[in-house]
């Protein structure tokens, strides 16, 4: 006899978008490690803004800027612990940066130099996956990672990310699937900012949620405020510890808002109302921490100020480093593909060698 499964999604969240809290606030989110997170947040909002302006002014290549989602991606990357492994998307440098990734890497891989994948040794990002332009794909590297981790009986997790788009890939559902079938210490985070480029959530799929796809591949599922960052916090700290229990995988629905355009290559304006950006604004990440902090006594007017000099100064130390870095030869960009080149590249190659020396 067949019987019929029920389930409910549950969503989320302790501040609501004046900062005051709706629950009862988890033991692990206490106050200093907010201020911290805050500030972090701060941070990449200042490379942000600052990685537009080099776009703007030539000096950088088509850049995804992660305005709107600096909760979500600070949240996801102060969650992990050494010796997980991240595989990202494209756009989450507040998780990549807690990982041990320099903003000076990731201009560099906007720059079109590959080095930027090249992360520090000493970091934690040094066994992370690199940037991951092809959608969803990073959720199978993912999978398999966590797939090696339970067959060698290592305490560690993958997480990967990706958009609301990205959940509709068969490439995220076979990942949940293989991380379903195996019992796997899997978190598949998906970014629900609202639109995959130009398509809507209300296109992109029928499901009611994105988190409950996970239902079909027996996976905890969960939706999640994802401009609270104690939500996200809170959410991936059960994903992890159900993970490392032996409980298998999780996906996490985190809803927030893409203010920024797709890409500096792409105008919002075309297919989204002013009215809806205005509205979002309204209840951004950074506006309601920033409340609940000041209620606190931990921040004010002049310490964000402060703050925000001092992360005007790093960043632009890291641009310089970015701006300083000598540019690979040519032929860098034909050497590291084969270790024996097949005699159409081996001539591409040379072509491209005798246009430099003409140009010379």
């Amino acid at each position: 006899m067949t019987v019929a499964a029920q389930f409910e999604i549950e969503y989320l969240q302790y501040l609501d978008a004046d900062g005051q809290p709706v629950r009862d606030l988890p033991a692990a989110c206490d106050p200093q490690t907010l201020l911290t997170l805050f500030k972090q947040m701060l941070y990449v909002r200042t490379f942000d803004t600052k990685a537009v302006a080099l776009q703007r002014t030539g000096k950088l290549g088509t850049y995804a800027s992660c305005l709107g989602h600096e909760a979500t991606h600070v949240g996801i990357g102060a969650s992990m612990k050494t010796g997980d492994v991240f595989a990202p998307s494209y756009r989450e440098y507040g998780a990549m940066f807690m990982r041990g990734v320099r903003p000076r890497d990731v201009l560099l891989y906007w720059g079109g130099d590959e080095r930027g994948n090249d992360y520090a040794r000493d970091a934690d990002a040094a066994i992370d996956f690199p940037f991951c332009v092809p959608i969803s794909t990073q959720c199978l590297h993912a999978a398999g990672a966590a797939l090696a981790f339970k067959l060698r009986g290592e305490q560690h997790v993958a997480v990967s990310s990706c958009g609301d788009g990205g959940s509709s890939k068969t490439d995220f559902y076979a990942a949940l699937n293989s991380a379903g079938a195996y019992k796997l210490p899997l978190i598949l985070c998906v970014v629900n900012n609202g639109w995959a480029i130009s398509v809507p959530r209300s296109a992109q799929t029928g499901a009611q949620t994105l988190a409950q796809k996970g239902l079909a591949g027996g996976l905890f599922c969960l939706q999640v405020d994802g401009n609270d960052l104690i939500a996200v916090l809170e959410a991936m700290r059960q994903a992890r510890e159900r993970a490392l229990a032996g409980e298998g995988g999780t996906v996490i629905e985190f809803m927030t808002y893409r203010l920024s355009d797709h890409t500096t290559a792409d105008d919002a304006r075309r297919y989204r109302g002013e009215q809806e950006v205005k509205d979002a604004w309204q209840v951004e990440p950074m506006l309601r921490l920033r409340k609940y902090l000041t209620g606190l006594g931990l921040w004010s007017e002049a310490h964000e100020n402060a703050w925000k000099e001092e992360c005007g100064a790093r960043v632009d130390e890291e641009v310089n480093a970015y701006l300083n870095t000598p540019v690979q030869p040519v032929e860098a960009m034909f050497d590291y593909l084969y270790a024996d080149p097949p005699p159409d590249l081996l001539a591409q190659r040379a072509a491209a060698l005798a246009l430099e020396a003409r140009h010379g």
